[in-house]
Parts: structure tokens; sequence; C-alpha cells
């Protein structure tokens, strides 16, 4: 069972997992906009995710005092639990102790939202996530990435569109936003992150 492992050996504190699909054909995609995150926190912090294991790319990195696992799945979306449960099983990391940013369309752009569990909220690589380690117990950042333009509007055509450039504008004050809430998550104060910026 996943994760059913004992932590001692473990140096890792917490693992930061931004979702996207790979390849430069989604840069800048709506679908990206945990991978936008996640290359803005390793800049940030001095490192490139660019060590490859079970799926993904990873790096770690020390945040304040606290050593964080950072993480780049590379199976396509709906395939991301895929990389989470490998490296997170090589370095015996908890599930709970997996923090997971992703985009969402239910929020507009330059809107972010901080859960600390739950439903995948139709997000795939979410679901992957916890379809394949069984416990939805873990926090996650959602970045928003606006609604459709019509009802009518192929959901699959939105997520991989092209974000516009005012929208990328709005995205750097949301990366700066999202690494300040990272940093609270991995200190154990996500309520006081939740209360900040949800």
């Amino acid at each position: 069972m996943f994760f059913k492992k004992k932590f001692a050996n473990s140096n890792i504190d917490f693992m930061i997992v931004g979702l996207g699909n790979p390849g430069i054909d989604y840069e800048n995609t709506r679908h990206n906009a945990g991978f936008i995150c996640i290359d803005y926190i390793a800049e940030n912090l001095g490192v490139k995710i660019d060590k490859f294991k079970s799926k993904g790319y990873y790096n770690t990195a020390n945040l304040g005092d606290k050593k964080v696992l950072l993480v780049k799945p590379q199976t396509y979306m709906n395939l991301s639990g895929e990389a989470v449960v490998g490296i997170g099983n090589f370095f015996k990391v908890p599930i709970e102790k997996t923090l997971v940013i992703s985009d969402d369309i239910s929020l507009d752009v330059g809107k972010m939202r901080i859960r600390r569990k739950g439903s995948d909220g139709g997000q795939k690589g979410l679901r992957s996530i916890i379809e394949l380690t069984g416990n939805d117990n873990f926090p996650r950042i959602k970045i928003g990435i606006g609604k459709k333009p019509n009802p009518n509007y192929d959901l699959a055509s939105w997520v991989l569109s092209k974000f516009k450039s005012e929208e990328l504008k709005e995205l750097e004050t949301v990366k700066k936003s999202v690494f300040d809430a990272t940093k609270m998550i991995v200190n154990s104060q996500i309520d006081k992150a939740m209360n900040k910026y949800n």
C-alpha cells in the first residue's frame, strides 16, 4: 500500500508537486499553472528541477530550515499520481506531507485557493494522485485559470489554451503568493495561509 513504510530515515520535510503537461507545446497553457508556480519556487530557492526518477523531474532545496522536494510529473496530467507515488515512496515522504499545486477552472485568473484536503474537484491530476494513493488527505493550492468562454466551449481545448499576455501578468502576482503560502504550509501554518489567501 502507498506510503505505508516507516519514515524515520526520510530527511525530506515536505514534497511540493506542481502539476502540468510536459513539453514545449504546453508551455504557458492554463493546465500548466502548477508547473509555472513550481518553477518560480525553484528559481527563488536557487535550484533547477532537473533530476529524473519515477516518471518525474525533481530536486531538493532548503526552504528556511526545512528540506523540501520539488517535483514536476512528466506523465501528462491524468497520470500525475504515478510520479507522485514513485518519487514519494523513494524519498519516504508521507502523502500528508505532500503539497500539490494545480490549476482550477472555477477560479478567475489571478485568484488562488488553499485546501487542507478534499476531492479532486474534477482536476484529473489531483484525481490520479487520490486514486493511486487511496488518500485525499494532502494540502493543495489551486490556481485560477478562468472559466470557459461559454458553456459549449470544449473543456480540453480551454485548459490547453495559452494564457493571454495580460493574464500572464496577473500570474506574476499569484506566483509570489503561492510561494509565500507554500512557506507557511511547509511550516505547519496552513490555517494562517488559508486566512490570508482564501
